[in-house]
């Protein structure tokens, strides 16, 4: 595991030079939100989290929370929002690409994309979606389930699908450092602390080098970080260790196209294939439209924008649909529009205008 489990920074957008400014401002915003994590590791301040049991039914209720709006703050970056929303990184970037993910506009209302569509339902166990780097907790006590951002592999060192258990866990790793990276961190074995990649906690997946666990750069959650890893915020590797049995059951999947049910609705999500495995995505699309089975109820008009958007947000594609509400009642400003109205917009984001 040790070998996959090293230490990357890329994915990060870099400004072009005009912009060399505003990305040392934002970068030291950076650092201080990396130096707070790492002074919250004892699971103290303001990521102090507590377990979302989400209730579900198998056919007919399988679009779990509510997409909320939130106000950027002056000193607000889309790092610090996921986080606070519980969200990767990724997730706030593919919803708002035109936006500049470190210097968003203060004042601006946008959408917090905490709507999901549940993959096929394990009781029991935990359902890792690849392209969509989110985690499902299917709880095996009641139709429950709870749900967390991941980090997955960077290009080159892809996280891989396939169906495994848990098969060990620890508290307060210590990390076998790889030889090729041994030079660089000036160490062979690095011991539990705010230094050590693998973060607080570790659950090892069974026939394999790979595992989940936390991590000492929580920035890179929603990101492909990883050397085939599964990576964690702190503090949800904290709620789900102990909740997680040996044996339990772990599936990695790789589905980027996702449909639900919700009070008579029908939604489909559609994410980025992150790995570029699917030749053709609108064939992929088409034959994933042909196989659902609420097909006579999605309009295919609908569908094709979504397929086309691929920015993560469950959309309501049902004959004649209109709006999806917010918790406070008030309709979404954009990302949650019906489709037939995105048909006519022009640009190929869901920003609010």
């Amino acid at each position: 595991m040790a070998n996959k489990c090293q230490v990357s920074i890329h994915g990060s957008k870099i400004p072009a030079p005009a912009r060399t400014a505003r990305f040392t401002n934002a970068l030291f915003l950076v650092v201080l939100s990396c130096l707070l994590s790492l002074s919250q590791a004892e699971g103290k301040g303001p990521y102090d989290r507590q377990v979302i049991h989400y209730p579900y039914r198998q056919g007919d209720l399988t679009v779990i929370g509510r997409p909320r709006s939130y106000t950027v703050g002056p000193e607000d970056t889309f790092l610090d929002i996921a986080r606070k929303y519980e969200l990767g990184f990724s997730e706030m970037t593919i919803l708002y690409p035109r936006i500049d993910p470190w210097m968003p506009p203060a004042g601006k209302t946008i959408t917090i994309p905490s709507l999901f569509v549940l993959p096929q339902i394990r009781r029991g166990e935990i359902v890792i979606n690849i392209p969509e780097m989110r985690l499902y907790f299917f709880e095996k006590s009641a139709s429950r389930v709870q749900t967390y951002p991941v980090s997955i592999g960077r290009t080159g060192w892809e996280t891989p699908t396939g169906r495994f258990f848990i098969s060990e866990k620890r508290k307060h790793p210590t990390w076998y450092v790889p030889a090729s990276l041994q030079e660089k961190y000036g160490t062979a074995v690095m011991p539990p602390g705010p230094e050590n990649p693998l973060g607080e906690y570790i659950m090892r997946f069974s026939d394999s080098g790979y595992s989940m666990h936390g991590t000492h750069m929580p920035w890179g959650v929603g990101r492909l970080v990883s050397h085939g890893c599964i990576r964690c915020y702190p503090e949800h590797m904290r709620l789900l260790y102990p909740q997680v049995p040996l044996k339990t059951p772990v599936a990695l999947i790789y589905e980027p196209i996702k449909f639900g049910r919700k009070n008579g609705r029908v939604f489909v999500e559609v994410h980025p294939d992150v790995y570029d495995r699917i030749p053709d995505f609108r064939k992929y699309a088409a034959k994933k439209l042909a196989v659902c089975p609420v097909k006579g109820r999605i309009d295919p008009v609908k569908f094709a924008e979504a397929v086309r958007l691929r920015n993560g947000m469950p959309v309501d594609v049902t004959v004649s649909a209109t709006y999806i509400r917010t918790d406070d009642g008030s309709t979404a400003p954009d990302a949650c529009r019906s489709v037939d109205k995105l048909v006519r917009r022009k640009s190929n984001s869901v920003n609010p205008p």
